[in-house]
């Protein structure tokens, strides 16, 4: 990898689809320092569905999307708010909650389909993640989005909410999560790596890569 070369302790975002899996492919070549910006376009359009849903501002919904970005992705509705109210409470008061929750997450999903179809371009929005996440203050920041590093515990990157700075993420916030949100994180992690098997790279390669 020639940014290997030129810019060996640089930080890499990568924005390229699929980011997670890719962002561990650059790690694996060797380059210790890699981002992805992961479901960080997923939980702004999380937000802008729920709020359009609720009739409320984007502005007054807390909600994130975890893990891989993509089918595997992980809906965070058990800890997801607006205007001060629990989300699923919100819902509950409809005559069906589970379908409005099925066809928030479908437009979510393949909201990028939507806008191609519309515009047929999609790069506004993921333009707009990686400014968000550019990392250039001295200080580190709490990101009220996610991002993707590689994490331990699931041995591949996804997306958590983290702590950012200069130096890359110094801190992942790993948010409450019901029994089956935290499987479906497990799941995606699941997902991520049986993409990465279908490749040839080793750990082995980073120093020759």
């Amino acid at each position: 990898m020639k940014v290997g070369i030129v810019g060996a302790g640089a930080l890499i975002l990568v924005v390229t689809d699929p980011p997670d899996a890719l962002a561990d492919v650059v790690r694996i070549l060797g380059h210790e320092r890699v981002l992805s910006t992961g479901t960080s376009l997923d939980s702004l359009r999380f937000r802008f569905h729920l709020a359009k849903r609720l009739n409320v501002s984007a502005s007054d919904v807390e909600a994130l999307v975890l893990g891989e970005h993509g089918v595997s992705s992980v809906f965070l509705w058990s800890p997801a708010r607006a205007g001060g109210r629990n989300v699923l409470d919100l819902f509950g008061e409809s005559p069906t909650p589970q379908t409005v929750r099925e066809e928030l997450e479908r437009d979510v999903r393949y909201a990028n389909i939507t806008i191609i179809e519309g515009i047929g371009a999609s790069q506004y929005g993921i333009g707009m993640v990686s400014a968000r996440n550019k990392p250039t203050g001295i200080t580190a920041r709490s990101s009220r989005n996610t991002i993707s590093v590689n994490n331990p515990t699931f041995g591949v990157t996804l997306s958590l909410p983290s702590v950012i700075g200069r130096e890359g993420v110094h801190r992942v916030i790993e948010p409450e999560m019901s029994d089956a949100e935290q499987q479906g994180l497990q799941d995606s992690a699941e997902a991520i790596k049986a993409a990465l098997s279908r490749l040839s790279l080793k750990e082995s390669q980073r120093r020759t890569a």
